[in-house]
């Protein structure tokens, strides 16, 4: 009897608490409909400016390091573009006569926040004092059309422990051409890229990376793009700054 007269007694209050709580449910989710949503951090723009080692050569373009860099979890935030032409060096003409100078000019912006310089054994053979001043010249360019990129100069690598004198050449060019720009040198050459697993990672040309090698190439480039990464990042939102509009 009493707990039917808890059930049944006092209706219009019963009533009153119903519809208060329903009220305050609905006014509970439109605030959270309307409160500010945090802004996503904008993408850094990366550059990669090479030869066929960036290309998916003997692979596919799907399969090069920079195409696979777009969906790695480990340098998430960065929007790649491909700029590597198969030939090019940075006095190399490449498959559409360009080089990597050009590549800097086509795909460099003003908003990029990393620029990676990869290569290049193409330039074997010509003289290395204009190898390193078009390395030089390629740097400073990048620099010019965007202010604020990190620049990273990643030299050719030989995949043998006793590398070709004229690659270690091109290496030494591009370490001096860097250190001149005031840019960030990785010698593959110093550090044994590839040489220790050569047959896994080096296709049957003796000259491009597997699958496996593309993903080898993305890790160790990937590294040095995620130390640069925070500082891009804190320059763009730095830019975005300067450009939102008065309150």
């Amino acid at each position: 009897m009493q707990d039917s007269m808890l059930l049944h007694g006092h209706p219009a209050r019963l009533l009153t608490a119903g519809v208060a709580a329903i009220l305050l449910a609905v006014t509970s989710g439109s605030a959270a409909q309307t409160r500010p949503t945090a802004t996503a951090s904008p993408l850094v723009r990366v550059v990669v400016v090479g030869d066929s080692l960036s290309t998916g050569h003997g692979t596919s373009p799907q399969e090069a390091w920079p195409a696979l860099m777009r969906t790695d979890p480990g340098v998430a935030g960065l929007e790649v573009v491909n700029a590597a032409e198969d030939g090019s060096g940075y006095v190399s003409l490449g498959d559409y006569n360009g080089t990597f100078g050009t590549q800097v000019d086509d795909f460099v912006t003003p908003d990029t926040g990393i620029v990676v310089f990869f290569g290049s054994e193409n330039d074997l053979g010509y003289a290395s004092s204009e190898v390193g001043d078009a390395a030089l010249a390629a740097m400073d360019r990048a620099e010019a059309l965007a202010p604020e990129a990190r620049i990273i100069v990643v030299g050719p690598p030989s995949y043998t422990s006793n590398p070709d004198p004229g690659l270690v050449d091109i290496s030494d060019q591009l370490r001096t051409a860097t250190a001149r720009a005031g840019a960030e040198f990785v010698d593959p050459i110093s550090e044994g890229w590839i040489s220790d697993d050569f047959d896994d990672l080096i296709g049957p040309d003796g000259d491009h990376p597997t699958v496996l090698g593309q993903h080898y190439l993305l890790e160790h480039i990937g590294a040095y793009l995620e130390q640069a990464a925070p500082a891009a990042q804190a320059a763009l939102e730095g830019r975005q700054d300067l450009h939102k509009p008065a309150a």
